[in-house]
């Protein structure tokens, strides 16, 4: 079961999974607030062999029996929409999180896999940051995760249920569902519809990335890592050294792979406090053939060819549905979502499951 698989990483995740599980049977669970954010000419739910439309918060016992694995991507996913809807996003990505994974845990799933985020450090002045070192949540988003893994070291600590919170870098890379509001993909997109990079920062903060085809390696690892009494409960920063990188030396990167790139630095800004970078040793050591494979040149050609293919040219992107704050503010403003971000036409109902559709029609950023 993938919950939030109609997001950016889900179509990554079971294109990978796919590939590498191919007996397995795919549920994908979503409320579809960003089903129509699609960057292919085919519906990436194709691939999964059951979809069920449904809120993350009112999730069953009965979904669960028979799931050998959960993997819990749904989540209200970055910082603008944390500080907009931070009721939400503790409701959403700390307390749903803890209740999917006890009804998980009840079912007799074996394994939990939860996208947690390396943005759980905050702000972090010298060394890169390990799994023991202390936390400092500085959003609402970060502080969210950090909940919800108290939430689940409790649950783990009581069930025969391996759960594993694999703290992200910041992901990039070309998707389904591509989102131009991660750094490297929105300088990315910035480069070529504007041929200019403007960095709102003084260019100094770290950022740790990764690519979402290597999100999709660590997860596979996750789902069936061996587990002891002793780590039954798991927190591992899932990423690679190689990808600790300032804000500025991504927009450099940009330039090379695009040439005639002008790039604008606010050097009199205030410092930007999310800056960290992370040791992802302790990854390395636990899952030596799912290290990342894909890097900051193969990433920056991936964004743009696959921003290329789909004739994206639009210099107001930031308006446009790629954003996935615009399209909660859009849902809201037509009344089709309510303020607790549930759908608007839709009381309690049961969960609907239907066939995946081959088609859907392509996407223009215009």
């Amino acid at each position: 079961m993938i919950t939030g698989n109609m997001g950016y990483v889900g179509p990554a995740l079971v294109a990978h999974i796919r590939k590498t599980i191919p007996s397995s049977t795919i549920i994908g669970v979503d409320s579809g607030l960003f089903a129509h954010s699609i960057t292919e000419k085919s519906l990436p739910e194709r691939a999964v062999d059951i979809q069920i439309f449904r809120d993350i918060r009112d999730l069953d016992l009965n979904l669960f029996r028979g799931v050998d694995a959960v993997v819990h991507l749904a989540a209200i996913s970055n910082d603008p929409m944390g500080l907009r809807f931070e009721v939400v996003t503790e409701e959403i990505n700390q307390k749903a999180t803890i209740r999917v994974a006890e009804l998980a845990a009840q079912a007799g799933v074996k394994s939990f896999v939860f996208a947690s985020s390396c943005s759980m450090y905050g702000y972090a002045e010298g060394v890169a940051r390990s799994e023991g070192d202390d936390l400092n949540p500085l959003t609402a988003y970060a502080r969210s995760k950090v909940g919800a893994e108290i939430g689940l070291r409790e649950i783990a600590a009581k069930s025969d249920m391996a759960v594993t919170a694999l703290r992200f870098a910041t992901a990039c890379g070309f998707s389904g569902r591509i989102r131009l509001d991660l750094v490297l993909n929105d300088f990315v997109a910035s480069a070529l519809a504007t041929g200019r990079i403007s960095v709102l920062s003084d260019g100094t903060p770290w950022r740790p990335l990764i690519h979402v085809k290597d999100m999709a390696r660590a997860i596979e690892w996750a789902i069936s890592r061996p587990a002891t009494t002793d780590d039954r409960f798991l927190a591992v920063n899932a990423g690679c050294e190689e990808w600790n990188y300032q804000v500025a030396e991504l927009a450099e990167a940009v330039r090379a792979a695009i040439p005639g790139t002008e790039i604008d630095i606010n050097r009199h800004a205030q410092p930007d406090k999310r800056s960290y970078r992370v040791n992802f040793a302790l990854y390395r050591s636990l899952a030596p053939d799912h290290q990342p494979q894909v890097f900051l040149k193969e990433a920056i050609e991936d964004i743009r060819d696959g921003l290329k293919s789909i004739g994206f040219a639009d210099p107001n992107y930031r308006a446009s549905n790629f954003i996935r704050f615009n399209v909660l503010g859009t849902a809201l403003e037509e009344g089709r979502l309510r303020p607790d971000l549930r759908w608007a036409d839709l009381g309690s109902v049961q969960p609907v499951r239907v066939p995946a559709s081959d088609t859907a029609p392509a996407v223009n950023a215009a």
